[in-house]
């Protein structure tokens, strides 16, 4: 068995899971001292390429971003905790699911903050796409998340579809 096989062995979604902790500092926050929501995206993008990193072994970049709700304030010395995994692989392209919770330890309390799909593409240093292994699910929320991710995908591409169809006035 090459190199390359061994590469390409399809791996367990824990092989993937992650996770990350941030303290929500002043400089990550609002006049009103709540996060900034910006902040919180540039969080869950680097908690979802740890994740495709994981699995891929190789660059990534996000190719998109599901849309975003923000469910719960994050106040300034809040503890922000995101987890991550990579829900299904296609050729080149992995949908990561991140979710974000907050944790006040003075109050010992915890929310769910939000939560995102991305979608990442493996590269080389020169940008061209590689090839992902398959991903296996194991426990039934795996899988649930394996074939969730197949339904959003065909979503995104009929939209995409959509918008780039030519628009009569």
């Amino acid at each position: 068995m090459t190199d390359n096989d061994l590469s390409m062995m399809p791996r367990p979604v824990s092989d993937s899971q992650s996770e990350m902790a941030q303290i929500v500092l002043p400089n990550d926050a609002n006049p009103l001292q709540a996060l900034l929501g910006g902040r919180l995206m540039h969080w869950i993008d680097m908690a979802g390429a740890l994740a495709a990193h994981r699995h891929s072994r190789h660059y990534v970049v996000t190719a998109s971003i599901d849309h975003l709700d923000f469910l719960f304030p994050v106040r300034v010395g809040d503890l922000v905790i995101l987890r991550s995994s990579v829900n299904r692989v296609f050729r080149t392209s992995m949908e990561v699911g991140v979710k974000v919770w907050v944790e006040n330890y003075l109050e010992d309390s915890s929310h769910h903050v939000s939560s995102a799909y991305l979608t990442f593409v493996a590269v080389d240093r020169e940008g061209r796409r590689l090839p992902i292994p398959a991903v296996i699910p194991e426990t039934d929320e795996q899988k649930r998340r394996y074939e969730d991710a197949g339904r959003r995908r065909e979503n995104r591409r009929s939209e995409m579809d959509r918008r780039r169809r030519p628009r009569l006035h």
